[in-house]
């Protein structure tokens, strides 16, 4: 295996062989990555992770079947299984509280996880993220529905940005190579298979608990988002008590990404009120 930057840290998360990032000291943070065909946390968090890392200890795991983490041994996927690899993971870092940043799917695992288990959690964030119904949106089914090659992956990619110019074709090419690293793609076809709306719904929490929610939260959206409804992020904002709503204009499902800066401010603002609450 080559040497790449994807490759982090080996840790089990319930059973799970779990690769992670891990940068920086003080308060932690665990970034969740989305799930579109290639992704990895590395990938998802590259230009955010060393920037927050100047002022906490940030983690970035991949989720089971993401990346280089093992897949399902039995090829099968939830966002039960899910919600429990990363209370492993933070279980077997001996971390008993940690703010989350959840990226789209793992957005939808970062609420889940407030939900069920409050008191690991000290600050939330939700980047336009899953976790409520809606309406599966073509460029997602598309995204889920990813067979390998590399114009696949561009045309996939071309639904993520609202700046075309970052869609470069070695960033397609090198997201192609990692989809079709050995048990990848299998892992990948087995998570979302057609029909994909019970997918969508699969990783919605009830809105009831989604409203009893105690967190500070902080909700980003980007208005030019193909991937996840604006309406999602609106809602969430209008569901959760403590939440506020940042929306980025000219701006897809990359937000991290296309405004890796302001992203990354408006993020490390929102997590410092907690250090200075402390």
């Amino acid at each position: 295996m080559r040497d790449s930057p994807e490759i982090g840290k080996s840790i089990a998360a319930a059973g799970v062989r779990t690769n992670y990032h891990d940068m920086g000291a003080g308060s932690p943070v665990v970034m969740i990555h989305g799930s579109g065909p290639g992704v990895s946390a590395w990938a998802n968090w590259r230009l955010a992770l060393p920037e927050l890392a100047k002022e906490r200890r940030v983690l970035a795991p991949d989720m089971a079947g993401f990346g280089y983490s093992d897949g399902s041994k039995d090829g099968t996927y939830s966002l039960d299984r899910w919600v429990k690899q990363a209370i492993g993971f933070l279980d077997a870092l001996n971390i008993e509280q940690a703010d989350l940043v959840g990226n789209s799917f793992g957005g939808a695992i970062s609420l889940a996880l407030a939900i069920r288990h409050p008191e690991r959690v000290r600050r939330l964030v939700l980047m336009g993220a899953a976790g409520l119904k809606f309406e599966l949106t073509p460029a997602l089914d598309a995204v889920w529905g990813y067979t390998p090659s590399v114009q696949n992956m561009k045309e996939i990619m071309g639904t993520f940005a609202y700046d075309a110019s970052l869609l470069t074709d070695g960033l397609a090419l090198m997201r192609y190579e990692a989809s079709i690293r050995p048990g990848v793609q299998e892992a990948y076809a087995a998570m979302f298979p057609a029909p994909r709306q019970r997918w969508v719904d699969a990783l919605a929490s009830p809105e009831d608990r989604i409203a009893g929610l105690s967190h500070q939260t902080l909700v980003i959206h980007g208005r030019e988002d193909r991937v996840l409804p604006l309406a999602t992020s609106l809602r969430l904002a209008q569901l959760i008590p403590r939440a506020q709503l940042h929306v980025f204009g000219q701006c897809g499902h990359w937000t991290q990404i296309e405004h890796a800066s302001r992203f990354v401010r408006l993020v490390g603002d929102f997590l410092a009120e907690a250090d200075a609450a402390a």
